[in-house]
């Protein structure tokens, strides 16, 4: 209200970047229930992909919205309007402060949790933005240069941009099971050196939301009973929990079939042996 009333673009690019933030917090809290739902036939990994969506919906928004603001901000250079530095400052001002208010709440919580520390850094973020208007503004009121708005608009918008692409990225590349970054050969071999491992083929590794990994391997072992198996599962599962924080594993035991399959078992690979990738 206080963008519109002032006629100041760059104070409602930053009232839009702030009002995202909030959007994703609420947003990020209902998907956290969601997300607790417990599996389903239908769901067997249950709703917690819930929170990926609703970030990703709100970052693509949050880039339609800067995109809108630049366009508008270039149409002011040839077509400036009259801007009311004095309520464009106060308004920003108490952006500022409301910012500042939210990033002392958080600070405690910030040290124990990577979630909310990461909201706490970004409502440091739109602190700063808050700054570059006040600033505007003030050349505003007291040099009456109405472009300044325009260019403080479109520095904002950019930088909204700037912060929500990774976001953007992150969620799409979550969305198509894109594989996350792990040390595929120390995974292999740190497996091959468990006792009665021969080889190690036919990974997949995918993530389920940013925190949680889903993986699975085929191992080549000699002829054994179930019984003996099991043991070395149970080292394989100890093993990439601890070291590698993946949660859910999935290991298919074998003696000869696919021991000259390669990790990942590309058409590419399958024209070289296991031991050449090594």
């Amino acid at each position: 209200m206080g963008g519109v009333f002032s006629g100041s673009l760059a104070l409602l690019s930053d009232a839009f970047h702030n009002l995202g933030d909030s959007a994703a917090i609420l947003l990020g809290y209902f998907a956290q229930l969601i997300g607790r739902h417990p599996e389903t036939e239908r769901r067997t990994y249950g709703y917690r992909r819930a929170e990926i969506i609703f970030a990703l919906l709100n970052s693509i928004f949050l880039i339609v919205i800067s995109v809108f603001l630049i366009f508008e901000a270039a149409k002011r250079f040839s077509h400036p309007q009259p801007i009311n530095g004095e309520l464009m400052l106060i308004v920003a001002v108490v952006g500022l402060l409301a910012n500042l208010a939210s990033a002392f709440l958080l600070q405690g919580g910030s040290k124990d949790s990577l979630n909310i520390k990461a909201t706490y850094l970004h409502i440091l973020s739109d602190a700063l933005s808050s700054v570059g208007v006040i600033i505007g503004a003030l050349f505003i009121w007291f040099t009456d240069i109405s472009w300044i708005d325009p260019v403080i608009t479109i520095l904002v918008a950019i930088y909204i941009c700037y912060e929500t692409w990774p976001i953007i990225h992150q969620t799409l590349s979550i969305l198509m099971q894109s594989s996350p970054e792990l040390d595929y050969a120390c995974i292999k071999k740190d497996i091959k050196q468990i006792d009665g491992i021969t080889g190690v083929h036919h990974v997949h590794a995918w993530m389920i939301d940013e925190h949680r990994i889903i993986f699975s391997v085929h191992i080549n072992l000699k002829d054994m009973k179930l019984s003996e198996v099991e043991p070395i599962y149970q080292r394989i599962e100890t093993l990439l929990k601890n070291k590698y924080h993946i949660c859910h594993i999935t290991i298919q035991a074998e003696v000869e079939r696919g021991i000259e399959e390669t990790m990942f078992n590309t058409p590419a690979d399958k024209a070289t042996t296991s031991d050449e990738v090594e």
